[in-house]
């Protein structure tokens, strides 16, 4: 194979495989199917045509029969008028006539032969055609099934180019996003490790370095200031339970005060129940009074 032939051969395969994959057996069904009613119809055209050829053909066969009437009378004409050389010519002239008459039969006995098989043909392919078209609808009808359940499994599926797609673009958004985060975590770093000059700040690395020794410091200072209040009142309060007594006796007299108050309580309660009590008879006999009235 030469180099020219082989580069035919590899251009007319690529060709192929585009056409392959931009066709779409719908429209090339309608396509086929619409051709064949071309057909259909040429072939229709053409019965209508030798139909119409035959048609003159036998008018034209009329008139040479007329012909003949008219040659045979005047034949008849001339030999009551003693005229044979008129009877002769009208004779001849009718033979011919005959002639042309017999070359006509043929001819159109030709013409209603290919009249019929045209005919013959024409139904033929009018059943080919219905049939056909019962086929196309049924493909057509398979095609687009099949066509929606290669979508719908592509689309549970996630194989189809679109969400190919979007697979892709979500993995660039999470790459993205762990970039972003990982920048900000990194500016976080250097920032708090000091490696990066606060813009709106004039201190510099070692000025807060000693702000923070100062604070820490303040924080101890308050720290160990806390401490000692807290030991100075412990110290208090283990004075005064000495002065006081023993714990026994504290707390028997913590027990009479108790309950020197709970009677106090006790009382008011039920001062306040009485009143309580009174007022309500009295907003009773209000009522009454005024009903009575």
């Amino acid at each position: 194979m030469g180099i020219i032939s082989r580069a035919s051969y590899i251009i007319r395969s690529k060709v192929n495989s585009l056409l392959n994959r931009a066709e779409d057996p719908s429209e090339t069904l309608d396509y086929s199917y619409e051709q064949l009613r071309d057909q259909l119809q040429d072939v229709k055209q053409g019965i209508a045509d030798l139909t119409t050829q035959k048609k003159r053909l036998e008018i034209q066969k009329r008139r040479l029969e007329e012909n003949v009437g008219k040659h045979n009378e005047q034949a008849r004409e001339a030999v009551r008028q003693d005229r044979e050389d008129l009877a002769r010519k009208a004779l001849e002239k009718k033979k011919q006539k005959m002639s042309q008459i017999e070359q006509l039969e043929t001819q159109i006995s030709d013409l209603q032969q290919q009249q019929d098989r045209l005919v013959e043909q024409k139904n033929t392919l009018q059943s080919r055609i219905e049939e056909f078209r019962t086929k196309k609808e049924t493909m057509k009808a398979r095609y687009e099934a099949a066509e929606a359940s290669s979508k719908v499994s592509e689309a549970m599926t996630g194989a189809g180019d679109e969400f190919e797609d979007v697979g892709r673009a979500i993995e660039r958004a999470e790459e993205r996003t762990e970039d972003m985060e990982a920048r900000a975590q990194a500016m976080d770093e250097l920032q708090e490790t000091g490696a990066f000059e606060d813009v709106l700040s004039d201190k510099d690395q070692v000025d807060r370095e000693l702000e923070q020794l100062g604070t820490d410091s303040e924080v101890d200072a308050e720290l160990e200031t806390l401490k000692s209040e807290m030991g100075d009142a412990e110290a208090e309060t283990e004075s005064a339970e000495a002065t006081s007594g023993s714990p026994e006796e504290t707390g028997d007299r913590d027990t009479a005060d108790l309950e020197d108050v709970d009677t106090a309580d006790l009382d008011d309660v039920q001062s306040e129940i009485d009143k309580s009590e009174v007022e309500s008879e009295l907003e009773d006999i209000k009522q009454e009074e005024t009903e009575s009235s």
